[in-house]
């Protein structure tokens, strides 16, 4: 059962995460775009890790949520600059995930 504190952080986590693997998928790897591709796969898996560490409650889950709004801000910039559906909707779960992850983190 995940805690009820970080219940909305693990959604938007999950969101992002599979939004950001769409965009590699479907915009950054048919365009070349390295950059966005790079940073969109690390921001899934940077999601994957959060999620996973809120899921079951670890001591060590603020710490990662900091880090992971802070990736996520970073791909949402990176996405923002592009007129693909795919990074509009990618760019727009990241500046959520952040800020989710910025409560969890500030705690």
């Amino acid at each position: 059962m995940i805690e009820q504190r970080y219940q909305e952080a693990v959604q938007a986590c999950a969101r992002c995460r599979q939004s950001c693997e769409t965009c590699h998928y479907n915009c950054c790897l048919p365009n070349g775009s390295t950059a966005c591709g790079r940073l969109c796969v690390d921001c899934a898996e940077i999601c994957r890790l959060c999620e996973t560490l809120m899921a079951r409650g670890s001591q060590w889950a603020p710490q990662v949520a900091a880090l992971c709004a802070q990736v996520c801000a970073a791909c949402a910039e990176q996405c923002e600059r592009s007129d693909s559906e795919y990074c509009r909707a990618c760019a727009q779960a990241c500046r959520e995930c952040a800020r989710q992850c910025r409560a969890v983190a500030a705690g």
